[in-house]
């Protein structure tokens, strides 16, 4: 664990630090609180951190809700003072200390305190791991790892506003694997699944980096363009298309012939809101299957 310890007492400081490094942990010192503060909100700060409660600059409880009025990474802080009254624990949990350690502080009583802050942060850390899982599990296709409906659906919502704002241009492809059905009805589910999982790569695969491709529904995707008129969307989308049917897709031990049929929209000078954007992009889909599939309409 790295372990901010701000005393301003050389004899303290000393003691401390080599217990800590004993204990084998890595120790950053400051004499101050002012530098307390500074190093425990940087960017990647130490989490943990034992704090003298009388320093020059700002004492320890200054430094404590310093750090609590940031609402994340949490830091675990050990208060360190002779003070020992009630009513100065009270003051040290209140300004959001998370333990409390008096002078001269007892080795073994340090150890123990230090194993209970980083159970505390060893959870946090878990817990927040959980959350970022549970975050992208909500965004995202659990087949095909793209963006699900929900999302870029109010991707283009935000897209949309930023091309007004921004007086550019935006366009979309609404894309529809052909003969998705007969996939399914003849080499099973999960052929099918590997299908949608490799039209999604390949997709991704000739797309801008700030270009956005979501699973808009069973076997549709939908793709925003940012910045493209309907020339620039047009190459792109022949791009998909061609790529998508440039090889046969491997599902288990069979090969399968796969295409797609792309319907665009834009918005040129007159931007629409997301449903009648994607309501014409249907519409120019359903001309392109209507056309023979495996191509694209406007």
């Amino acid at each position: 664990m790295r372990i901010l310890v701000a005393e301003d007492d050389p004899v303290s400081l000393i003691r401390l630090e080599r217990t800590l490094v004993k204990l084998g942990h890595d120790v950053v010192t400051v004499s101050n609180g002012s530098d307390a503060i500074t190093a425990l909100l940087e960017t990647g700060g130490p989490l943990f951190a034992i704090l003298d409660w009388n320093m020059p600059g700002a004492d320890g409880v200054d430094v404590c809700r310093a750090v609590r009025e940031r609402e994340a990474p949490y830091v675990y802080v050990i208060l360190l003072t002779a003070r020992d009254r009630r009513e100065d624990l009270v003051v040290a949990l209140d300004s959001g200390a998370d333990d409390y350690l008096t002078k001269p502080f007892d080795a073994a009583e340090l150890k123990a305190r230090l194993r209970s802050g980083v159970r505390v942060l060893e959870l946090q850390d878990r817990l927040i791991t959980a959350q970022e899982a549970l975050r992208v599990e909500a965004m995202h296709d659990h087949l095909t790892g793209l963006w699900n409906r929900r999302m870029i659906v109010e991707q283009l919502g935000r897209e949309l506003r930023r091309a007004g704002h921004e007086k550019r241009p935006l366009a979309i492809a609404l894309a529809d694997v052909d003969f998705f059905k007969r996939v399914n009805d003849t080499y099973g589910h999960a052929a099918g699944d590997d299908v949608l999982r490799e039209i999604a790569r390949r997709t991704r695969s000739v797309v801008r980096d700030y270009d956005f491709v979501g699973r808009y529904g069973g076997e549709e995707f939908l793709v925003l363009l940012p910045t493209c008129d309907d020339v620039t969307a047009r190459h792109v989308a022949e791009r998909i298309r061609a790529r998508v049917a440039a090889g046969a897709v491997r599902a288990g031990d069979a090969l399968i012939d796969v295409t797609l049929s792309l319907g665009l929209a834009w918005t040129g000078n007159a931007i629409e809101d997301a449903s009648a954007l994607i309501q014409i992009a249907d519409a120019a889909l359903y001309r392109a299957k209507a056309a023979g599939r495996n191509n694209v309409a406007e």
